[in-house]
């Protein structure tokens, strides 16, 4: 074999599928919310407090949706 030739290597299949979530804006509305508590901590506990309810929500939202993603997931079989 020359140093030059590519080398041929076989991949093995996919055992599992690839699992993406789909597209939220909870993520943006969650870095909006920490930013209001940031900045309400110099200016305002209005700020704040808006800002952290925001922040529960959000959370709330977004670790629900993740268990329900999750749980629809296919079960590992013995072996893989």
């Amino acid at each position: 074999m020359r140093v030059d030739q590519p080398v041929q290597v076989k991949a093995q299949p996919a055992s599992e599928e690839i699992h993406l979530p789909g597209p939220s804006a909870i993520p943006l509305v969650t870095a909006i919310a920490v930013t209001l508590v940031v900045i309400g901590l110099g200016l305002s506990l209005w700020i704040t407090a808006v800002g952290a309810v925001l922040l529960v929500g959000c959370l709330t939202r977004w670790i629900g949706d993740t268990r329900r993603s999750v749980a629809e997931l296919p079960e590992a079989t013995p072996g893989d």
